[in-house]
């Protein structure tokens, strides 16, 4: 059993491991949900995510997390805390994906504000971010659902992104 990192009311935040390729493939094979990404994943892809996502938890202590319903354990989505470069600097980014089927259900948001909460409170941040596509209607919702705000835009990822960002 993978010990929660988070938990909230309804959801339960782990870290990913090897096992979770089949889980973020029903994201990552599905061109609606990756329509602001470059382009949809294969499972080599895939596993290459994960070892990013392991690596950001061995050098710096947080990532991307798989998001569980915490009453029937099914895998939702991921969301977490990521390092990322904005303008020569490195920033934590609250990062979130979930599956198509639970979009409007408020899981983004519950997760984006629960991974805000353990970055001021036990990570001790003082600034986080939120990099969505300019054209990610529902991400900047989730984003400004949790109290940040738009700042600039930037290019990254060769495209055009919203800078959100909270600070304590």
């Amino acid at each position: 059993m993978n010990t929660p990192v988070i938990t909230t009311d309804r959801l339960i935040l782990r870290k990913m491991t090897k096992d979770d390729v089949g889980n973020l493939m029903v994201i990552f094979s599905d061109p609606e949900a990756m329509r602001y990404y470059p382009s949809t994943k294969n499972e080599k892809q895939t596993m290459e995510w994960i070892d990013w996502t392991l690596n950001n938890y061995s050098n710096y202590g947080v990532g991307l997390w798989i998001v569980e319903d915490k009453a029937t354990g099914d895998f939702l989505g991921q969301c977490g805390i990521v390092p990322q470069e904005v303008d020569g600097v490195i920033e934590m980014e609250i990062g979130y994906l979930f599956v198509r089927r639970v979009w409007g259900n408020g899981y983004a948001t519950e997760a984006a504000e629960a991974c805000k909460k353990y970055g001021f409170e036990q990570l001790k941040l003082r600034k986080m971010v939120s990099l969505p596509d300019v054209n990610n209607i529902p991400s900047t919702r989730v984003a400004e659902r949790i109290g940040m705000k738009a700042i600039k835009t930037i290019n990254k990822w060769e495209k055009e992104v919203y800078v959100y960002s909270v600070s304590i």
